[in-house]
């Protein structure tokens, strides 16, 4: 990756607009770059803010990000076409021989040799979201990389491959709702239903676009959709909300899946998707603007609120979730919804807290002014959407991929959704 001279923060606050969203992409990209795994290229769960010893723990959502970080860092130029190429090949190269669980991934693996690791004590099997997710990245990447060259080829190859091997219905038990994992050694005793609203959107719509293993319709229509937070219909400082729990939860909800899924016009039965997501951003703006809780540093300039580190330790903050946690990702990857309060949250984390956001990999996970706590860590799941979502406003690059790919149009035929 070809580096750039670093600019203080108060250098990088004072740049325009699109040189500013550019150098804040291209600093966070070296998440995915620089610290990737050595052998494999995976992506890191995490990593500090300060350079330590590395182990070879990777996190297969946080990869799927990595993944689509790579298109985006070949389409502007920080690396070559070529060398992106090559650095997916790696990771492919080691997901081929990965343990999987009826075609699905776990939540962890061993960089180095695809072996399992466990996430929790039961949790030592597939995890159908995280698997989701790669493969939203992996499709992109197919996408993407269309030329006839060797790396190319096998990236497409490749991702057919595991695409195709994913069984998406045996994660249904034979009922009418996906469970998101399974264990050899634990079966399904994880007991939890994939069931909305929430970040998993793009499960489902994977699932019915599989050639070889696809749900029934059905299964979105009995499963996702029925759970007790997927309606909604109340207004929260004055917005309407149409999906999900109060106050709309974190706003990773409105981002994860939308890193491919093109909310724009997208509508179902249930909800316009673009008027969900916006509304949802606009109540966690108002939320931090009232400051109800009288949270220190709260403001129009200084908002989001989503599952990131804590003075506590990790916890999904929200609204009615709020201890004064504020998670930069959480407004930045808002920037296709929100581009005026984004970019003045970007400039106001410069400026206001400088070095103690901004480092080797862009800003941090977190911080809480109230409690004068800065987090010393990056995470990948929140790393990925800041380079993701700024691409998609500023080219709707990685929409175009993933919703060009003929199985995914066919899967939102088959759900009825239109686009």
């Amino acid at each position: 990756m070809q580096k750039k001279p670093s600019l203080s923060p108060a250098a990088l606050g004072a740049l325009p607009d699109e040189e500013l969203l550019e150098a804040v992409q291209r600093q966070t990209f070296g998440f995915f770059w620089d610290a990737a795994h050595p052998v494999s290229g995976l992506a890191p769960d995490r990593c500090k803010t300060v350079a330590t010893a590395a182990d070879d723990l990777v996190t297969i959502g946080g990869s799927g990000f990595g993944v689509m970080a790579m298109i985006v860092a070949a389409h502007r130029g920080w690396v070559s076409r070529a060398a992106a190429a090559e650095r997916l090949c790696a990771m492919l190269d080691l997901l081929i021989k990965a343990t999987c669980f009826h075609g699905a991934f776990p939540h962890f693996m061993n960089g180095r040799t695809g072996a399992t690791i466990a996430f929790t004590r039961k949790d030592d099997g597939g995890d159908l979201v995280e698997t989701s997710l790669l493969m939203m990245g992996l499709l992109c990447a197919r996408e993407y990389f269309s030329h006839e060259t060797p790396h190319e080829s096998k990236i497409r190859g490749l991702t057919n491959y595991l695409w195709n091997d994913v069984e998406w219905d045996w994660y249904t038990r034979g009922g009418s709702v996906l469970h998101w994992h399974w264990s050899p050694n634990n079966g399904w005793a994880m007991q939890l239903d994939v069931r909305g609203w929430n970040e998993c959107l793009i499960t489902y719509i994977l699932a019915a676009s599989a050639a070889r293993y696809s749900v029934d319709p059905a299964v979105y229509h009995k499963g996702f959709t029925v759970g007790r937070h997927f309606l909604n219909g109340n207004s929260y400082y004055g917005i309407p909300l149409p999906l999900g729990p109060a106050f709309g939860g974190p706003l990773f909800f409105s981002q994860y899946s939308f890193c491919g899924i093109d909310p724009r016009g997208l509508k179902d039965r249930y909800a316009d998707y673009w008027e969900q997501n916006l509304h949802h951003v606009r109540i966690n703006l108002a939320h931090c603007e009232s400051n109800p809780l009288h949270h220190k540093g709260y403001s129009a300039s200084c908002w989001g609120l989503s599952a990131s580190d804590g003075p506590g330790g990790y916890a999904a903050h929200a609204p009615d979730e709020d201890d004064g946690t504020i998670a930069p990702t959480a407004a930045i990857a808002s920037m296709p919804y929100a581009p005026k309060h984004a970019m003045q949250a970007i400039r106001h984390f410069l400026t206001a807290h400088g070095e103690k956001i901004w480092g080797r990999f862009g800003f941090v996970d977190a911080f809480c002014e109230a409690k004068d706590w800065y987090a010393d860590t990056y995470i990948a799941i929140d790393q990925g959407p800041i380079i993701l979502m700024i691409e998609n406003y500023r080219s709707g690059l990685l929409w175009k991929l993933f919703m060009r790919a003929p199985e995914i149009q066919a899967g939102m035929r088959a759900l009825s959704f239109t686009v």
